[in-house]
């Protein structure tokens, strides 16, 4: 730490900039905000069935309900009703005929009271024609297929000469489930109109440049007369990305049409219901190996529970084709999404966007394969890296099945490297031994890796842009498009600004995002907070910087080379000035301190039609090794023990990025063992609340908890000080545990059998899979 402070902010631990206001509940969120004069609250009027032609909707009950001031349906209104983030027009705002999924909005009522206007969406009287709705991937194939968007095909190699000319071949299937965000500030908006056609709107939203736009084509309005504002969200994890946009575009509707302030926001329970998840998938696959582990060809089709419209779908399933090898090479692949239409939630982005799903089904390859071999799956692992010695030898084993080569290929050296640390092989060998003399409790250990392709595969969402102000006491104002929802992007940036301006960090004011300062903001999402606005923030501290250079080389007489910002003070020839001082003399010299900034990530392109391109910059790496125990009378199980080595490349705060992997970590593995998502026949959703749907707790954690940085390992590529992404890889690290976990469920028949564990693995699934291991066993 004392290093890092005296080389300047950046790459030292610093807390969270709204740490000690979280700690202490200070912190404001937008419910937090005084309510400003007039304040009336919304509520959606959801429907009760989950498919069927709505015939009539009687609202009579409603509108004389205590405290209503308004009931607003789609007549109500002035533009578009419709917020689908692809522009394919199938989400309005309120169903008007057909009903898609249960819980879809029919209306929004305005009272006085948030408790009155919950109360009288309640009272209204809907007849519908009810139809028989598809809930899940089975019964949507039966149905046809229907898509809610293009799929995508991604191929590589003859994969149907490379499957026959395999010596082994083995077919499968997985289930992998979907995980709902649970962030613990639900979705809010409040509404401010303006004068004319103006409204602010604060919104908990990953994506203030789109909720933006969509408010103003509701509104019937230009982009130009929306402000949206976000100073931090209790959480998003993508379920904020594009979910925000009905509760923003009801809150303005509603302020529109009554000229008053509007707040909106659902109960838990609501929120759940109406918003999407994370999409679980089907993935059936055929393999083509040999004895010795190696993997000839993969054909693959991963299928997605969509939803009732295409809303972020075709890139989430796109992503998981683009992770489908996770660090593997296929020689011969082909894979292809379906991307189908039910009537549930339409599901959206979640941390790692169909990257996670993806991995899942890669490292189902891997051990579908060392059972078939007899290999340790681990050894199996190693044999099918990239860059790695192939069957038949040969170059080309860098090529991915999208064709991009992958040029920074680490996670051979990460793997060695924790293997070593966490002492992998002594303790396998012991967990072994102990299998062998207990009946009932049975342990497992896994190893598993991750490769996570970084950049938005919308390449024109790969830019940002930033706002500088430097006042001429020598205090900073920095704005830019990214947004903070507890991952600690805000004071990353800040520290590259500091360093930039040789200041402290207490000399940074760190304002709200707002589509006023910087306009055409990409989400925040697909990890690239840091790396987009990172570039940008320091782009317009370099045009500040350079015109301060060239002002003191002429005031004082110094060539610019001999002027050079330094921590705490600029070296400006033999002087030392301190930044203030600087500043308020080229204010004096009538020099523009105030700079806006731009960022274009580079190298990358993408030709979806071809399924060929490079649509990543560059790849995260990290490994995870996973120790569990598991009860084989009541499938009950505890995580033991995690040890993680994850890439950062060069840290820009190593404490904050410590805790995103952890909390990333412990994310992906409720997602992969207790969060389970449960629609009723009639696709009513039955876990939407804490008491229905399990996330991990703190005692869920694993007992023993190292997670360390790869040390001098710098980025290959020009980011932001060379650092890397930190945000979505590490939930993919939870893979290890699932594994851990086949790994107990394998001992019970002496692990000649592949456990075949769908997610998320409750105690439920693993019990079912004991059983059927003894079963095996005995046949």
């Amino acid at each position: 730490m004392q290093a890092g402070a005296k080389a300047g902010p950046l790459g030292a631990s610093r807390i969270h900039d709204s740490a000690a206001r979280h700690v202490a509940g200070e912190a404001v969120y937008i419910d937090d905000i005084a309510a400003p004069a007039g304040l009336l609250h919304a509520y959606l009027g959801l429907s009760t069935i989950a498919h069927g032609q709505l015939v009539s909707l009687d609202l009579d009950a409603v509108r004389a309900a205590p405290g209503v001031r308004a009931v607003l349906t789609a007549a109500d209104i002035p533009g578009v009703n419709d917020i689908s983030s692809t522009h394919r027009h199938d989400e309005p705002v309120f169903a008007t005929d057909m009903i898609l999924h249960h819980g879809q909005p029919l209306f929004a009522v305005v009272a006085q009271t948030r408790e009155a206007a919950r109360h009288a969406a309640a009272l209204a009287k809907a007849v519908y024609e009810e139809a028989q709705p598809l809930l899940d991937v089975a019964a949507a194939r039966a149905a046809g297929g229907a898509l809610v968007t293009d799929p995508l095909k991604l191929e590589r190699g003859d994969v149907a000469a490379a499957m026959a000319a395999s010596p082994r071949r083995l077919k499968g299937s997985i289930e992998i489930g979907g995980q709902d965000h649970f962030y613990l500030e639900s979705q809010i908006a409040l509404a401010i109109p303006g004068e004319e056609e103006d409204m602010q709107v604060f919104s908990s939203t990953q994506h203030p440049s789109e909720v933006q736009h969509m408010v103003a084509q509701v509104l019937g309005v230009g982009s130009h007369a929306v402000t949206i504002e976000v100073r931090r969200m209790g959480g998003g994890f993508g379920g904020k990305e594009t979910q925000s946009n009905l509760f923003a575009c009801v809150a303005a509707l509603a302020a529109r049409k009554l000229k008053r302030p509007v707040k909106l926001r659902p109960d838990r329970d609501d929120d759940m219901i109406v918003t999407g998840k994370r999409h679980d998938f089907v993935c059936d696959y055929e393999i083509g190996f040999d004895d010795e582990g190696q993997i000839h060809a993969v054909d693959a089709v991963f299928a997605a529970r969509c939803g009732w419209n295409a809303d972020l779908s075709g890139p989430v399933t796109d992503r998981a084709l683009f992770h489908m090898d996770n660090c593997y090479f296929y020689p011969a692949v082909r894979a292809r999404s379906e991307p189908l239409l039910t009537h549930t939630v339409s599901n959206t982005a979640f941390r790692g966007f169909g990257g996670p799903q993806g991995m899942v089904g890669a490292e189902r390859f891997i051990e579908e394969v060392a059972f078939a071999t007899g290999l340790d799956p681990l050894e199996v692992r190693r044999r099918n890296l990239y860059g790695g010695a192939s069957f038949g030898g040969g170059p080309g084993r860098n090529v991915t099945p999208y064709h991009q080569t992958v040029e920074d290929n680490i996670a051979g050296e990460v793997i060695d490297a924790l293997e070593r640390s966490c002492d992998y092989r002594e303790r396998q060998r012991a967990i072994r031994e102990a299998n062998a003399k207990s009946p009932v409790i049975k342990r497992g250990i896994a190893l598993t890796p991750v490769k996570f392709g970084i950049s938005f595969t919308a390449t024109w969402y790969n830019q940002a842009g930033a706002l500088v102000h430097v006042y001429t006491d020598g205090t900073v104002m920095l704005n830019h498009g990214g947004t903070e929802m507890g991952q600690g992007l805000y004071v990353k940036v800040a520290q590259v600004v500091a360093q930039a301006f040789g200041i402290g960090l207490d000399q940074i004011k760190i304002t709200a995002t707002t589509t006023g300062k910087v306009p055409n903001t990409s989400a925040t999402a697909a990890s690239s907070g840091s790396d987009l606005n990172g570039m940008a923030a320091l782009d317009a501290c370099e045009t500040i910087k350079a015109r301060l250079v060239e002002f003191a080389a002429k005031h004082w007489q110094e060539s610019p080379e001999a002027i050079l910002f330094r921590p705490g003070f600029i070296q400006v020839g033999a002087r030392e000035i301190v930044f203030a001082d600087l500043v308020k003399a080229a204010y004096m010299g009538r020099v523009q301190l105030s700079a806006t900034g731009f960022y274009a990530t580079p190298k990358i392109h993408w030709d979806r039609k071809a399924g060929r391109g490079h649509p990543f910059y560059y790849f995260a790496y990290g490994a995870a090794a996973a120790e569990v125990a598991i009860d084989t009378l009541t499938g009950e199980y505890k995580v033991e023990r995690v040890d993680i080595l994850h890439d950062c490349g060069t840290s820009l705060n190593p404490a904050i990025d410590k805790g995103q992997i952890e909390g990333g970590f412990v994310q992906g593995m409720g997602w992969l063992t207790t969060e389970e998502l449960v629609w009723d026949e009639k696709g009513v959703l039955k876990t939407h609340a804490p008491s229905t749907y399990k996330i991990p707790v703190a005692s869920d954690r694993p007992r023993i908890f190292n997670v360390a940085l790869l040390q001098d390992a710098p980025n290959r590529e020009p980011t932001i000080h060379r650092s890397k992404a930190v945000g979505e890889p590490p939930l993919m690290l939870a893979i290890c545990v699932l594994h851990a976990l086949s790994d107990a469920v394998a001992s019970v028949g002496g692990h000649r059998v592949c456990p075949r564990l769908d997610t998320p693995a409750t105690p439920e699934r693993v019990l079912a899979a004991v059983e059927r291991m003894r079963a095996e066993a005995v046949g």
